[in-house]
Order: structure tokens, then C-alpha cells, then sequence
């Protein structure tokens, strides 16, 4: 497929999908939501860890200095197989890895239950029906042992992963490039298998779901999920582009209130415009994930957007 076709397919999914927006526009207010959770969350166990008496202003080096050691912060030297190319490594040990282990933990529970409660919504949204986010966290709160049994897995993944990387180096970056790459693709329906299957709580079952699920559909060579990256990138660059003429007008004009005035305009439309293309990429995979699951053709996505949706391995 030529460039200008890729683009123009991503720029019909998007449209598709914020057309299904459009209609449906409470469907805006998930991610917002699970953000905010999120942050709560966040503040809440660094918060009072952060703001902790050291006998320092909150203000200076030192103050941070005493909040890392009493979380049993290390800087500590490591290297590939003990061989040359040593790296500086952050570890917390005692009281710094509980407190990052419950974070990390939360924040994932938290962030699926508000995806799950999303997803409802989006497939409910995809069969017609109006969203209510009330309706949709009150689903996700049915699904909390579910939620909670899938969180765990995936964080003990998440964490076996993270320590291939550190302690092979080079080779555990390769190594966990490609398990990321599969676990991405294998679990890209966990969420809607999450939302569909009631009676389906444990977290292999739901993986093999996700995974069965793609593979019965899009078959066995899939290498990575294309949805509307390729219109993704092409704004990213004309946000380059507008940027960097606006310095340029900056330094000619020796004036800084038009193009900082435009500069704060573009990147305030472009984080409205990344937070909808997010919004219209999970609508799009419900879509996905009807078409699979339902051979049902989502009006106003076509067969063969839902057909391309995938990258292939080359014969």
C-alpha cells in the first residue's frame, strides 16, 4: 500500500470513529476519568512521602536527597554480563519498593476497571445503544475479581519483562522487545474479552481468549496493530513544521508575543487532538473486536477497514 493510501485508510478511520463520537459523546469522558483516578492515586502514596519533615525546604536538593534515602534509594553500577559498558541503575529497596509495588499495582487496577467500564460503553455505543457512564463503572464494579485477577497477571508480566531488560542488557532488550511485541498483540482484546465473557475471570483464560479470538480472525502471521497511527505521525510532523516556523519568525520579527500566541494555540489543539485520535483508536477496536467476535460490520466502518488491521509477516 503507497503512503498517500495509508494515509487517506487512517484518515477514513479516524472519521469513522468520531462520527461514533460524535453521536455519542460521553464516550470522552472515560479517559479523563481514569486519568484523574490515576493521579489521585498517585498523589496519595507520594504525597505524604514527598512532603515528609527532613529539617529541609521543600524547595532544595537536600530536601529530595532525605525523601530518597528514607525510601532506600540506590544508585548502583551494572553491566552486561559483568562485562565493560557499565550503567547507572536506580533501585529502592524496604519501604521504596513497597510503596512503588502498591502504586504500580493500584494504578493499573484502577486503570483497567475505568477501561473496562470504557469499553461497555464503546460496544454499547457501536450496537446503537446510549452511553451512560454510570451504567458503565457500575458494569466494572460487577467484574472487580476479574479486574483485580487480570491486574496482577499482567503486572507480574509487566515486572518479569522489566527485569530481563535490566539484567541481560543488550540481549534482554531484544529479548523484551519481541515478548512485548507479542504480549501487545496477544492481549490487544483482553479488555472487550473482559467485557463480554461474564463468566470468564481467570487471566490465562482471557489471554487464550484475546489471543484465539485474533488469530481466528486475522490469522497467524500478525507482526503489529496499524489502526491510525500512519495519520498520527503525519500531524506529529506538520506540528514540527509549525513550530519550528514559528521560532524562525521569532528570531526574524525579533518578536515573541505572535509566535508564542501561535505556538500555545497549536499545541493546545494538539493535545485536544491526540486525546480524541486515543478516543477514536478504542472505538475502533471495539469495532475490531465486534467484526471478530460477531462478524458484525459497525456502520460507519467498512468490511475492508476492518479486514486491514493488522500487519502481516512477509511469505
Amino acid at each position: 500500500m503507497s503512503e498517500p493510501s495509508k494515509f487517506q485508510r487512517s484518515w477514513r478511520l479516524f472519521q469513522s470513529a468520531l462520527s461514533v463520537i460524535a453521536r455519542q459523546p460521553k464516550l470522552l469522558a472515560f479517559p479523563a476519568l481514569s486519568s484523574l483516578c490515576v493521579l489521585f492515586i498517585v498523589a496519595f502514596f507520594l504525597g505524604g512521602v514527598a512532603l515528609q519533615p527532613t529539617g529541609y525546604p521543600f524547595s532544595s536538593g537536600e530536601h529530595w536527597q532525605a525523601v530518597g534515602h528514607s525510601l532506600g534509594y540506590t544508585d548502583v553500577q551494572a553491566s552486561a554480563f559483568g562485562g565493560a559498558g557499565a550503567r547507572h541503575n536506580t533501585q529502592f529497596s524496604g519501604p521504596g519498593a513497597l510503596v512503588l509495588a502498591a502504586l504500580y499495582l493500584v494504578s493499573m487496577f484502577l486503570a483497567t476497571f475505568c477501561n473496562v467500564a470504557f469499553y461497555h460503553e464503546i460496544l454499547a455505543a457501536l450496537r446503537g445503544e446510549p452511553v451512560s457512564l454510570g451504567r458503565g463503572f457500575r458494569f466494572a464494579g460487577s467484574r472487580v475479581v476479574a479486574i483485580l485477577l487480570w491486574t496482577l497477571f499482567a503486572g507480574l508480566i509487566g515486572l518479569v519483562i522489566k527485569e530481563i531488560s535490566e539484567r541481560l542488557g543488550w540481549v534482554g532488550s531484544l529479548i523484551t522487545r519481541f515478548l512485548g511485541l507479542a504480549w501487545s498483540v496477544a492481549t490487544v482484546f483482553a479488555i472487550p474479552v473482559l467485557v463480554s465473557e461474564r463468566e470468564l475471570s481467570n487471566p490465562l483464560g482471557i489471554l487464550k481468549k484475546s489471543a484465539n479470538t485474533l488469530r481466528a480472525t486475522w490469522g497467524e502471521a500478525l507482526i503489529g496493530y496499524v489502526g491510525l497511527s500512519f495519520a498520527s505521525l503525519l500531524v506529529t510532523l506538520a506540528t514540527l513544521i509549525v513550530i519550528g516556523s514559528s521560532v524562525a519568525a521569532m528570531v526574524v520579527m525579533e518578536t515573541y508575543v505572535l509566535p508564542i500566541a501561535v505556538i500555545a494555540i497549536w499545541v493546545l489543539l494538539l493535545v485536544v487532538y491526540s486525546y480524541v485520535m486515543s478516543v477514536a483508536g478504542q472505538v475502533y477496536k471495539g469495532a475490531l473486536y465486534l467484526y471478530a467476535t460477531e462478524r458484525i460490520v459497525v456502520e460507519p466502518f467498512s468490511q475492508e477497514m476492518l479486514e486491514r488491521a493488522w500487519k502481516y509477516k512477509k511469505a
